[in-house]
This record gives structure tokens, sequence and C-alpha cells, in this order.
């Protein structure tokens, strides 16, 4: 699995199979957060968009666990093959701190959807809230996409795990 996962990507980068197929699963999770947005906009079905949604975040913590934080500790925090352009760590360290909070906003949320969290935590004002995890969200995927295109484009010395 390792080889495959740590061989030649397929979208004509610098990026590995691993990169490139977490760029492709985030950009789904995005869409599925928006898809599940407009069913609960569009036809008021909360147990659709419930499902959705708590899909999305489970695609997506499975993701960032799995895919990032590995990377992360590697090339940001332990800089391994740097040193690289600054822009390199500038906005992986912003893709990252969007990320975290609206992963704790957003499991906040679907926690609290399922009935999970204590009465003082529970909220009423729901829009706000899932409202405020899907901007968070959508702006950690773009700055993913910029990540993406930061380490396996620009990026003279793209990041590799030998």
């Amino acid at each position: 699995m390792e080889n495959i996962l740590h061989g030649p990507g397929f979208l004509g980068t610098a990026g590995n199979f691993a990169a490139d197929m977490t760029l492709i699963i985030m950009i789904l999770g995005a869409s599925i957060f928006t898809y599940g947005a407009y069913v609960m906009v569009k036809h008021d079905d909360f147990n659709k968009h419930k499902r959705i949604q708590t899909f999305g975040a489970v695609l997506n913590l499975i993701m960032v666990l799995w895919m990032m934080v590995l990377p992360f500790r590697d090339f940001i925090v332990r800089d391994n093959g740097g040193p690289r352009i600054p822009l390199f760590y500038q906005i992986t360290m912003a893709h990252a701190f969007f990320g975290v909070i609206a992963i704790v906003i957003g499991w906040f949320v679907v926690l609290r959807g399922h009935g999970l969290v204590p009465k003082f935590l529970q909220f009423k004002n729901w829009k706000i809230w899932m409202r405020g995890a899907y901007s968070l969200y959508m702006i950690a995927t773009l700055l993913g996409i910029i990540v993406y295109v930061i380490w396996f484009v620009v990026e003279p010395n793209p990041p590799t795990f030998k």
C-alpha cells in the first residue's frame, strides 16, 4: 500500500498518488457538504441533511488524520527536505489553522445534531453554527487546493516521502 501511496501521482504534477488522491477526495468532501446544505435549504429534509453532513464530517476527519497530519509534521514542523519558499510554510499554516477550527466546530455541530453533547453546551441557533462550520470548511478546502499547488507545482523542491 505504501508503494502505491508514495508512487507517482495521476494529476501530472510533482505530487505523489496520496497527495493527488487526497486533493480529489477533499474536493469531493466539500461537494458533499455543499450538497447537504442544498438539501436543507431547498427541501427542508432534516434527516437527510444530517446524514449527508455527518458522512462529510467523517470523510473529512479520516482524510485529515490519515493523509495530512504526518506530512504537516514532517514537512512543516520538522522541515524535512527544506528549506523551501516561505509561501510553502505560510499557506500550509493558514490551511491548518482554518482546518482545525472547521473540524472542531463542525464536529461540535455533528455531535449536537445527534444529541451527543451535554445540555449546557447545546445551542438553539443552528444556522449560525452550521453556516460558520460550512464557511470555515470551504475556506480550509480552498487553502488546501492552494497548498497542493504551492507544494507540487510552484515549489522547486517538492516534499517527498523516502
